[in-house]
């Protein structure tokens, strides 16, 4: 059987809920408006440093990834940044080699800039791609360009930082088949390690849903976002690029571990607004995706989430989604042990194993030993499989 080891440490995720512009597809929590950054810091400062979690719960002190997202996080200065992670340091037990990550755009990006986020301790940069194609980005309304994406991924590997991920999106409406596949070239070409590929959906409240509603863009098309991820596979499998997870790909030892984490169930604790944690067992806290109550519940002194406790069959259906998307699959033993103390019935087992088959047959599924895994097929339809083996609570 297959396997792919990362440490049982907790991650931390830094949710830094501001941009320079609005991207017509984001439905993130974020803010153009950077008037009350300063108060957001503040107050990021504050639930680092007080720790108030759910009750009854066990907290892992001990870290071994770091992710600052958003939003975009490289909008701070390095003094910014650096009181930030001094808090983390302080608060939890970081792993010396710990794998410290930091989103970017690549109009944030300048030669002095990596450096500083370098020296800082970041020592992985995720950088916002989306396209090397100039028309697209345009159309995504992107703040830079194919020269200035090109130009940040040089300079990052020229300071230092080997360990680059960039995003990349394919089924855009105006995106044909050999752009997509010029995208992937450059990104080959440019040797960067990891790739995280996503199909553009369409979520309410954002512009583009705003635009397909009127008329003014063409809907999704599902034969060419098809079309593009089977392209994808092929070219990037051809490239020695593992496809870890279905919108993820990394040359041999580059996966992201902070990800990893989050498909694999372990801990990890979010900071900021909007941000989401787990206690790695059945314990789940949000904090408020609004930045002034945010801003005003730290400031009080009290909390900013709500939480929820998770049943052994909530457990059980999260490991069938997220392990049905790694390359590793679902191990059934280890799905049964999940709802360990809430005792699953025969037929429930029975039912679960019959719609299994049923995806086998159509080639959606396959068994790798004790492993349910996707195909190629099946990784199209990914949600809808899970969805599908779903238990149900018992009775």
């Amino acid at each position: 059987m297959r396997t792919f080891a990362f440490s049982h440490m907790a991650g931390i995720y830094i949710h830094i809920p501001f941009c320079s512009k609005a991207c017509h597809y984001c439905n993130f929590h974020f803010s153009t408006s950077l008037h009350r950054k300063s108060e957001v810091i503040n107050a990021l400062q504050a639930e680092l440093s007080a720790l108030r979690f759910p009750t009854p719960l066990a907290i892992d002190k001990q870290i071994d990834t770091i992710y600052f997202g958003g939003g975009t996080p490289t909008l701070l200065n390095q003094a910014e940044l650096e009181s930030l992670l001094a808090i983390i340091h302080r608060q939890f037990e970081v792993a010396p080699h710990a794998e410290v990550t930091i989103e970017a755009n690549p109009d944030d990006l300048n030669a002095e800039k990596i450096r500083q986020l370098h020296s800082s301790g970041f020592n992985r940069l995720s950088i916002g791609v989306q396209s090397f194609d100039d028309r697209d980005l345009v159309w995504m309304n992107r703040a830079h360009n194919s020269g200035q994406a090109i130009t940040a991924v040089k300079m990052a590997q020229d300071t230092g930082i080997e360990n680059i991920s960039i995003d990349l999106i394919y089924g855009v409406p105006t995106m044909s088949e050999k752009t997509w596949e010029n995208n992937l070239l450059q990104a080959v070409a440019l040797k960067v390690p990891h790739l995280s590929c996503y199909a553009l959906t369409v979520e309410e409240r954002t512009a583009l849903h705003h635009f397909i509603q009127k008329g003014k863009v063409p809907p999704m098309n599902d034969a060419q976002q098809v079309a593009h991820f089977k392209l994808m596979t092929q070219m990037l499998f051809a490239n020695e690029y593992e496809h870890y997870e279905i919108s993820n790909f990394a040359l041999q030892g580059s996966r992201s571990r902070h990800n990893s984490s989050y498909w694999k169930g372990r801990p990890y604790y979010g900071f900021g607004p909007s941000a989401h944690s787990f206690d790695g067992s059945n314990t789940r806290w949000w904090n408020i995706a609004n930045n002034a109550l945010y801003i005003t519940a730290l400031n009080s002194g009290t909390t900013a989430y709500e939480w929820e406790t998770l049943s052994a069959v909530q457990r059980l259906n999260e490991k069938i989604m997220t392990s049905l998307r790694t390359m590793e699959g679902l191990s059934v033993v280890v799905a049964k042990k999940q709802v360990a103390g809430q005792q699953l019935s025969p037929d429930q087992w029975q039912l679960f194993f019959d719609k299994a088959s049923h995806f086998i047959d159509q080639n959606w599924l396959a068994w790798q030993d004790d492993n349910l895994e996707l195909t190629i097929e099946g990784k199209l339809y990914a949600d809808h499989v899970s969805a599908s083996l779903f238990i149900d609570e018992p009775a």
